[in-house]
Order: structure tokens, then sequence, then C-alpha cells
């Protein structure tokens, strides 16, 4: 028995002297030894990279905004009056011109009438006045008075036709016209709103900058605008600048007009839109993660013959995700967008995707 357990003991010895060399070899294989024992270099760091390309930019500022209507108006009467006829529907599209309300006219037509008469044999009268005059048959204070009367009367006639007309309320332009709060037979009088009339054909954009970027704007910039609650997205250009800034929100406010010929944009809807201030045509665009602030300026890391280097930049206008680089950087140059923190001058890097 003991001689068993004894050749047991020799047997595993025998074995492990055995294996001792090969579990060298293998370790020295797995911590990176090459053939001869050696030790290897690092793996190459995997990172992602992006070949520069100049783009088109537009430095534009993210300001809200309301639609205002091109004209507006609350229809009111001049004259007081009982309405006998209403000659529009709610929510119609009215001419300029159309009559819209008509207000009891039959006193100052009366009136008028009258007054043409009168018209009428005033004219006969200055007639015969005059005749006389030129044969000296009457005192020429004889035929003033005579040309008094038939003046005063035409004045009177040219008034009652001016009162008849403001019987009839007439659309002052084009639009649609809003709910209406009177009925027919209702009494008018000058403060009571009848309706409101829009035209809405353009629609206009009014939206207030701060007064830092007021030598930067002028007439004819373009905007570009999204409604609340609508997908679509609009355009359009300014057209007219306030004057000078409010001193309370030390804003600048503007106005531009936009196409709303199908009329999706009614007044007083928000807006959220962009104001082009200036475009570059051939801007050099990274992204912002590829940029490392330093106390000196700003650096990127490129990829140049396979080996990493460090360049300084110099930068421009931000968005959202992108920066423009205005030195430093070329048209075709492969910039690193990953593993930033790990890059130094020098290293060798895999690419694994390249944009």
């Amino acid at each position: 028995m003991k001689k068993s357990i004894i050749a047991g003991a020799v047997l595993v010895a025998i074995v492990l002297l055995l294996a001792i060399p090969k579990i060298s070899w293998f370790s020295s294989k797995t911590n990176g030894g090459d053939a001869k024992g050696g030790p290897a270099g690092p793996p190459p760091l995997p990172v992602e990279a992006l070949v520069v390309k100049p783009e088109k930019l537009d430095n534009k500022l993210i300001v809200t905004g309301t639609v205002l209507a091109n004209e507006s108006l609350e229809i009111k009467s001049e004259i007081s009056g009982k309405i006998t006829s209403i000659a529009f529907k709610e929510g119609a599209f009215v001419k300029k011109g159309s009559v819209l309300i008509q207000i009891n006219d039959e006193e100052i037509l009366a009136q008028l009438q009258k007054e043409k008469h009168n018209r009428k044999l005033n004219e006969d009268n200055e007639f015969r006045q005059r005749k006389l005059l030129e044969k000296d048959a009457i005192s020429q204070e004889e035929y003033d008075n005579a040309l008094n009367r038939l003046n005063t009367n035409a004045a009177d006639v040219r008034l009652l036709e001016a009162q008849l007309a403001k019987t009839r309320i007439t659309a002052p332009f084009d639009g649609t016209i809003g709910l209406r709060y009177v009925s027919e037979g209702a009494y008018l009088s000058p403060n009571t709103t009848i309706a409101t009339l829009y035209n809405t054909t353009p629609a206009k954009i009014e939206f207030a900058i701060p007064s830092r970027y007021s030598t930067l704007v002028a007439t004819g910039k373009e905007i570009y605008f999204k409604v609340e609650g609508d997908t679509l997205s609009y355009d359009g250009r300014v057209y007219a600048i306030e004057p000078r800034i409010d001193q309370d929100t030390r804003t600048l406010k503007l106005r531009a007009l936009a196409d709303n010929s199908k009329g999706r944009l009614l007044p007083g809807q928000f807006v959220q839109l962009d104001l082009i201030l200036s475009s570059v045509g051939n801007a050099i665009m990274i992204p912002t993660e590829a940029v490392i602030p330093e106390q000196s300026g700003k650096k990127v890391f490129v990829l140049q013959n396979g080996i990493v280097k460090e360049i300084k930049i110099e930068t421009g206008i931000r968005t959202n995700t992108d920066l423009e680089v205005t030195s430093g950087l070329h048209s075709g140059d492969t910039v690193l967008t990953t593993g930033i923190l790990q890059l130094r001058e020098g290293m060798n890097v895999q690419i694994t995707t390249l944009r």
C-alpha cells in the first residue's frame, strides 16, 4: 500500500515537471510576447473619423414670433341707425367695396329728394337773374343772393349724399370676415363692433431679436419658421424694421412677409423661426466633441500618413451639433472624432467608422 502511494506521488511530480515549460510558453504568448520572448506594443486605438468637406453654413438666430394679418380692422358704423339688412356671411370672403350692412336711410333719402327739387328751382332762378343782370334790369346784389341760394342748396345736397353713403357699410379691402356681433333690426351706434375683417394673404410675421444683432439685420433677410401644431415649414423675408431699440426689453422688432395662399397661417399663431443673419458658402464644419479646449486656444487630432497629429485651430459659428473651423484645417483632412481623451500625438489608431 505504501509503495503504491509513493509511486503515484512520483508520477504526479514527473507530470508537473514536464508541464512547467509549456505553461511558461503559453503565458508569454498571452502577455503579448513574440516568438523570441520579446515584449509587443499596445494594440491600435479604435476611433471614428471624419473627412472634412466644405459646406454651406447659415449663421442663424432662433427666436419666437407671432402671425399677424396683412390688414385687419373692426367694422363699425360712422352713424347711428337701425340695421335693415346684413349682406355678408360669417367666415366668408368679401371683395373690396362689397356692401356688408345697410342702415335705415328713408329719412335721409326724403331730405335729399327735397333738396334736389330746391336745387332745380334755384338753378332756374339763378339763370333768370343772370339774364336780367346782363340787361341791367336788376342790381348785382339781387343776383348774388340768387347765386348764394343755389350754392347753399348744392352744398346741402352733397352733405345729404355723404350721409346717405354712410348708411351703407362696405368692405375697405379684400378679405375674410369673421363672426358678426349684431342682428338685423338692431340699433347701431358708432361704438358697436359689427365684425372683424382680415386680409391674410400674405401673412405678416412679427418677432424681436436682441439688440446686439441689430447691425446684422436688414430688409430682405430670409426667415424659416414653423407654426405651433403644424409640421410644415414656411419661409419669408424681412420687409420692415422698427427704427429704435425697445428700452425695456433691449430688443429690436422686425416684420416679415410670408406666402399664405393656402390660408394655413392664422393671425395670433405662435411661431418659432430661424433668422438667417449671414451665409458662408465653403465653411469647414466638425463635430463639437472633436474639439479640445486649452488655455491657449483649441485643438483637434487629425490622421496624417497613419499617425495621429495635433493641430491648433480657430473657430467661428457654433450650431446645435457642429463648430465652424476658420483656420487650421483644410478640405480633405481626416479629423478624429472619438477617443479624444486617450489620443496622443504619434499614436497608432484604427479607424472603425469613416464619414
